[in-house]
């Protein structure tokens, strides 16, 4: 066997400098030193290996002895991949191989039938083919490049119309977003109406400024617009979010009536609207969007981490005006300086070249077919098709050995007292420990 702690190895490949000599068979030495390799952490989730016959070449082996390795590591569910693809380390293997499933974090599931460690890297590949490095390593001030702007005013039109990328800007995520405009449009001390059970980051976000959280009783379409007209004309709070699409905990979805009714309550009370329409673009068609109803007071914004890939930490914000975009990238600015510029550039490439409708389209696909699965499994769950989540009435909260679940006191607003669990779909790597953890959440309710 040769030496592959000799010289310098190409990019996945340094593991190999594990590959012990000695006694045993070679293939058990190479899985033996991937497997070391995954749990120390120098190969990570969703990281690609090389080729088998690029790793039999460095160690001088044959090619069967690095494909025994590999099927073994795939076995024991280190590895996974396909022809054509390649091999990739398995997302949560560690976690999956000890029985523990996490149910609690709200992701977008892998794309039916896409490779997202490709489609990244020819996307990276392409700007920087294209773009100075040096000018993507700078400082960037303002909402975006006009390129950029456009390509978030394509990205809002199913749900909006037509939006002018001047009131576009492009922000570090929802979470910063959402930061930004309540510094934009509040007070410490002031009152925010928000849903009854709600995003814990902007529960989070209103405590850190000091701002007063409202509950506002929820029905099965979200905010009841009557109970919403007394709490504003109650408290005179000027500020309303709420989640018209999927709710996030409840996966309640307004109808077109419900959003007038809304934004008709809000209107009449001088309020302004922060639409988190975090899932907007997942359901086919996309629904009406209330800034598409009220485009003047409305604050929407629309990530990506939950439509393409939680990662892609970019959202982007059509604001009321354009000096409203202008303001929104200064409060940004305080905030986290800029949204990575490399990853701005890389969403407005998938957007322009349709790679993001690409994996919209497989992220929907995948999702629809875990929330079959959830229906056939759990069928008390409650969520529409396609939901990346299910909301869970019970007193228990769902609750099960191994698994990790949203528990309702994680949404409830201050002073609402609710029992439930949320359940991500897309969170398990596969669909089959999707399944495994249902089964489980089913017997505990048993």
């Amino acid at each position: 066997m040769g030496d592959a702690r000799d010289g310098v190895l190409p990019a996945g490949a340094g593991w190999l400098r594990r590959v012990a000599a000695g006694e045993g068979p070679i293939y058990r030495r190479v899985f033996e030193a991937l497997r070391a390799a995954i749990a120390d952490g120098e190969l990570s989730a969703g990281e690609q290996l090389p080729p088998q016959r690029t790793v039999a070449a460095l160690l001088g082996v044959d090619f069967t002895t690095v494909t025994r390795a590999y099927a073994l590591a795939r076995e024991q569910g280190l590895v996974e991949g396909a022809t054509g693809r390649g091999t990739f380390v398995r997302r949560r293997a560690g976690e999956e191989e000890a029985g523990l499933i996490d149910l609690s974090m709200n992701l977008p599931p892998p794309p039916e039938g896409l490779s997202l460690a490709a489609l990244l890297r020819e996307a990276t590949a392409g700007v920087l083919a294209r773009t100075d490095p040096a000018t993507l390593m700078a400082y960037h001030a303002g909402p975006g490049s006009l390129a950029q702007r456009a390509a978030g005013a394509a990205w809002l039109a199913p749900g909006l119309g037509a939006v002018n990328p001047e009131r576009v800007a492009v922000c570090a995520g929802a979470q910063a977003a959402l930061s930004a405009i309540l510094a934009i449009e509040t007070q410490p001390g002031d009152a925010v109406i928000v849903e009854a059970l709600t995003y814990p980051g902007l529960l989070a976000a209103l405590a850190a400024r000091g701002l007063r959280a409202l509950p506002c009783p929820m029905d099965g379409e979200g905010i009841v617009p009557e109970a919403l007209a007394e709490r504003l004309a109650a408290s005179r709070a000027r500020l309303v979010v709420v989640t018209p699409t999927w709710q996030n905990p409840t996966t309640a979805t307004m109808g077109p009536a419900r959003r007038a009714a809304v934004v008709e309550a809000c209107a009449a009370a001088g309020a302004r609207i922060v639409e988190d329409d975090a899932y907007g673009r997942l359901p086919d068609p996309a629904p009406a969007a209330l800034a598409r109803l009220a485009p003047e007071r409305t604050w929407h914004v629309a990530t990506l981490a939950k439509a393409l890939t939680p990662g892609l930490r970019i959202a982007y914000v059509a604001a009321p005006d354009a000096g409203a975009a202008q303001s929104l990238a200064a409060a940004g600015h305080a905030l986290c300086q800029m949204p990575a510029p490399l990853m701005a550039a890389v969403a407005a490439a998938w957007i322009r070249d349709g790679t993001a409708q690409a994996i919209l389209a497989g992220v929907r696909g995948e999702a629809a077919a875990r929330r079959a699965l959830a229906a056939e499994l759990l069928p008390r769950a409650l969520g529409p098709e396609g939901c990346l989540h299910v909301w869970l009435e019970c007193a228990a909260g769902g609750s099960a050995e191994g698994l990790s679940l949203a528990p309702a006191s994680l949404f409830a607003a201050p002073g609402v007292s609710a029992q439930g669990a949320r359940l991500s779909l897309g969170a398990p790597g596969k669909r089959a420990v999707l399944a495994s953890a249902l089964r489980r959440v089913a017997a505990s309710l048993a």
